[in-house]
This record gives structure tokens, sequence and C-alpha cells, in this order.
């Protein structure tokens, strides 16, 4: 496999000139990408070698960068939480001789964490080419190439016996997105657990639990629902925006407030993960009075006995969020109950609100919910309706980070 030198006529002597920038940055362009990039990129390098002002060498490998390799990779090397919690559980796992699987090796950081913690030797798997191969000079520039090897592959195309000589003591990874499933993650630990690791081998993370609440965030809908623009009407076009995956900034500029507790819909054992799907019915409570405009899916993710990373609404650092919003907003007050059911297939989840429960079980919740209502120029209910709501919620597939 190419992955450090690109052997053209113009490289052997090195005796490249400025007036050589040019024709490698045509070669880059024409240069096809089945190898992920590696020879595009050692061609651009070049080029940039030559000429460290060469226009369209930056734009190129700049565009290929932002192609292979996913800008979520470098807030998250730079959420020290996220960094501090897996190496404590790392160097809680790993004993001194293990063999370890670290999947999805970015700059391989979770893998020095292993070397470090005393891992005999550490196989960390990466499918994108141009990323590994920077892993292989950060793992050199730490003086860890003896004890790591970097697999440019996919996890389900590793062999025993060819890529690695045993199997694995400890299956580390860091494959979820905001919402655990999006990036394969149980498709991928099943495998890993089943093929590549040693029964009763160690996994880190050991299970994770998704939760979901009702929110309220008016900048959540003034930014995904806007209704008019210039005196326009764009209300049909919400129809296209159900479900809001929100950056770091997008969630501390929405200010969501929960209306209620977290409330669990699915469990996953990491350490004997299944592709079972799952369906479940729940009722999210509300507490407080307001308006609920989404219901706020998190995680909460145990790497190791006591420690543990999330992305709620109390959480930091590089997460995502996922925010499934309501077809209309709802008034609610304590009591007050939002029935949905959410569905995953291992892969991808969907959720749908069916129900607003009232639950004005007395005079004092009645005149409550009666105020709330009124409060957002809304006609309020006869005090009696104890009937069902219908609060629509959209579905799709979770963001990566």
């Amino acid at each position: 496999m190419l992955q450090n030198q690109v052997t053209t006529p113009s490289v052997l002597a090195g005796d490249l000139t400025a007036q050589d920038a040019d024709r490698l940055v045509q070669r880059a362009t024409e240069t096809s990408l089945n190898d992920g990039g590696l020879q595009t990129s050692e061609l651009l390098k070049q080029a940039l070698d030559c000429d460290p002002t060469h226009h369209d060498a930056q734009v190129l490998q700049e565009r290929l960068h932002q192609m292979c390799v996913p800008r979520w990779h470098f807030p998250m090397l730079a959420d020290q939480a996220r960094n501090r919690a897996y190496a404590r559980a790392i160097a809680a796992k790993v004993r001194p001789g293990d063999v370890v699987l670290d999947i999805g090796c970015g700059a391989g950081l979770t893998a020095m964490l292993a070397a470090r913690a005393g891992a005999k030797h550490v196989y960390t798997c990466e499918q994108q080419p141009l990323i590994a191969d920077v892993a292989r000079r950060v793992i050199a520039d730490n003086g860890l190439s003896e004890k790591i090897t970097v697999l440019s592959k996919w996890s389900h195309d590793i062999v025993i016996g060819t890529d690695m000589p045993e199997p694995a003591d400890v299956v580390i990874s860091e494959i979820v997105d905001t919402v655990l499933l999006g990036e394969g993650a149980l498709a991928t630990l099943t495998h890993a657990m089943a093929a590549l690791a040693k029964p009763g081998a160690r996994a880190l993370p050991e299970r994770g639990v998704l939760q979901a609440q009702v929110v309220h965030s008016d900048a959540l809908v003034q930014q995904w629902r806007p209704a008019a623009a210039e005196g326009f009407d764009l209300r049909a076009f919400q129809a296209l925006s159900q479900m809001a995956q929100l950056t770091p900034n997008d969630f501390a500029a929405s200010d969501l407030r929960a209306l209620g507790p977290v409330t669990d819909l699915f469990s996953f054992d990491f350490t004997q993960p299944s592709l079972k799907p799952g369906r479940v019915t729940a009722d999210l409570a509300c507490h407080h009075t307001g308006q609920a405009h989404a219901v706020m899916v998190s995680f909460q993710m145990v790497l190791a006995p006591g420690i543990s990373v999330s992305n709620d609404l109390e959480a930091t650092g590089h997460w995502g969020r996922t925010a499934f919003l309501l077809d209309q907003p709802l008034c609610v007050a304590p009591g007050a109950r939002l029935r949905l059911t959410a569905q995953h297939d291992a892969a991808h989840l969907s959720l749908r609100v069916n129900d607003l429960y009232p639950a004005m079980q007395d005079a004092q919740t009645a005149k409550i919910w009666q105020s709330a209502i009124w409060s957002e120029g809304a006609a309020a209910p006869p005090l009696a309706a104890l009937a069902p709501v219908s609060a629509g919620a959209g579905q799709g597939a979770a963001y990566p980070h």
C-alpha cells in the first residue's frame, strides 16, 4: 500500500523545483481516490514543498482533508473531559500483557492510552487510509510504533492469524453518535466480540442507555422551524424539519430547558451486543409548566465501573445533541405526560410522540393547565377534558457525534 511516497520521475532525485508544482497539482487532480486519498495527498504535499504559497495546491489539500477526515475528529480530541474519562477507564480495564483491539483509530489516542496502561500489543484499525497513515506518524512521534500496529481496514475485515496473531483480551471503541447507534456500533461490536476477542473479553465501553425528556426552547423552534421570512409564510416548509441535530454551539445557543426528568428508552450491553431491534412505548413526565417544543434524546455511557460519559443537558464537551421536534408546541403543566413510541433497528432511531395527557386530577392542576394554555394565546380547553391530545414528533436517523 502506498503510504508516504509517490514514485514519479520528479521525485526520484529530489530535484523538485517551483516549476514542478503546477504539474504535481495537475497529477493530483487526475489521480483516483480509490486508495483513500493517499497518493493525491502526497502529490499535493510535494507541490507545496516546491511552492508553499501555491493556491490550487492549498485549496485542493483542504478539500481532500474535509472529504476524508470528518470534522468532528478535532473537537473530540480537544474534549478534555472525554479524554480523561477514557484514560481512566482504559487504565482500569487494561492489564499488563493484554492484547488490545482498538476499533476506530482516529489520531491514535485510545491506542496510545492502552499501550501506556501496559498492553503487550495494541492492534488499532482505521478504515480511512489517509487517517490511518497520519495515525502511524502520531504513534511514531510518541515512540510507540513497536507497541501499536495500525491496520488500515474495517474491523469486519480483520483476520485472526493474519492481521492479529491472537484474539483480543480487551476491545476498545468510541464509535457511537449522539444516540449511540448511528456509527454502526452494535454491528461492529457484535462481530468484534464474537470473532476477534477471547471468550470473556473485556469491552470499553461496557454499556449505554438512551434516554428521553421533554424540553422547552423558543430558540430551537426559531432556528429549525421558521414560520415566516420577509412577510412570506414558510410554515409548509416545516414538515422537512422533524429532527434537529445540534452541534455544541447550537446546543449552547438553544438554551434547552427541561420540563421533566429523563426516561430510559433502551439499554445496550456492549460486552454482549445484540442486533435485535427494539420498540418501546413510554410516558415522559412533565414537572414544570411551559411549552413543550421537542423531545431530546441523550445517552449515558459507562466506560468502566464508576466512569461514564454523557451528552445530556448538563454535559459539556464535543458531543452533539438530537432533538425530535413536535409538530406543534404543546402547553404542559405539572402532572402532564407525553406518550411516545421509540424504535431502533440497531443502527437507526425513530421516535413519535403520540398523545398528551393533561392529567388534570384536581382543580388546582386544571387551573395551572388552563392558565398555561391561555398565556400562550390559545383557546383554553374545558376543565373536564381528560382525553389525550394528538402531538406528533419527527423521526429519522441520528447524526454522528
